[in-house]
C-alpha cells in the first residue's frame, strides 16, 4: 500500500510519496545507522582509554560517517513525504582487548549493515520504487568500501601481531585519518 495523500495543513499542500513498508524499513535503517555511530564512538572511547589515540581517531571518523548515513536516510525520507520515527538505540559493547578484536567486530557489523541495505533495495525493487533504488546505489557502493577498509585493517593487524613498535606505527597512521562529509549531504547543502 502506498501512502499518497494531499494534506492541507496551514494552507500548505504536502504529498507523501513512499510505500509504508519502505518507510518502515528506512526508519529501521536510520536506527541501525545511529546504533553504528554509537558502536564506533564506544570503540573510540575504548582505545582512548588504552592510550591508542590514533585508533580512537579512526573510530571517531567512523562515528561521524555513520551519523551522516543516518542523516542521508532521514533527508531522503523527508523528501519523499515520509515520516521519520526515531526509536531507542540499543546498548553497544564497550570493551575490546585489542585493536584486532575491534576491527573484526567492525567487519562483522559492516557485513550486517550491508545485508540490511540489500534488503531495503530488494523491497524497493519489489515495489518498483525507482527513486529509492537510485538513492540506495550510494549506500551499496559505500558498504563495499566499508567492508574493504575493515578487512585491510584486519590484514595489517594480523601481520603486526603483538609487535609494540608496529602497533605504535599503526596507531600513528590511523591518527592521520580525517573526516569528510558524505557526498549526498555535501551536495544537498548547495
Amino acid at each position: 500500500m502506498y501512502i499518497f495523500a494531499a494534506i492541507n495543513k496551514n494552507d500548505l499542500n504536502f504529498t507523501i510519496m513512499i510505500n509504508k513498508k519502505l518507510q518502515d524499513a528506512i526508519n529501521a535503517q536510520i536506527n541501525a545507522e545511529l546504533w553504528s555511530a554509537y558502536l564506533y564512538l564506544s570503540m573510540a572511547t575504548n582505545f582512548h582509554a588504552q592510550g591508542l589515540s590514533g585508533i580512537a581517531n579512526w573510530f571517531e571518523v567512523q562515528f561521524k560517517e555513520e551519523q551522516d548515513h543516518a542523516m542521508i536516510f532521514y533527508n531522503y525520507l523527508v523528501s519523499r513525504g515520509g515520516r521519520v520515527e526515531l526509536k531507542a538505540i540499543d546498548a553497544v559493547k564497550t570493551e575490546w582487548a585489542t585493536p584486532l578484536e575491534a576491527f573484526e567486530d567492525t567487519l562483522q557489523h559492516e557485513e550486517k549493515v550491508t545485508s540490511l541495505i540489500n534488503n531495503i533495495n530488494a523491497l524497493a525493487v519489489e515495489l518498483k520504487d525507482y527513486a529509492t533504488q537510485n538513492r540506495l546505489v550510494w549506500f551499496i557502493d559505500e558498504q563495499v568500501e566499508e567492508e574493504e577498509s575493515a578487512q585491510k585493517m584486519i590484514d595489517s593487524l594480523r601481520m603486526i601481531k603483538d609487535n609494540p613498535y608496529a602497533i605504535y606505527m599503526f596507531d600513528k597512521e590511523l591518527a592521520a585519518r580525517t573526516y569528510t562529509q558524505a557526498s549526498p549531504l555535501a551536495t544537498s547543502a548547495e
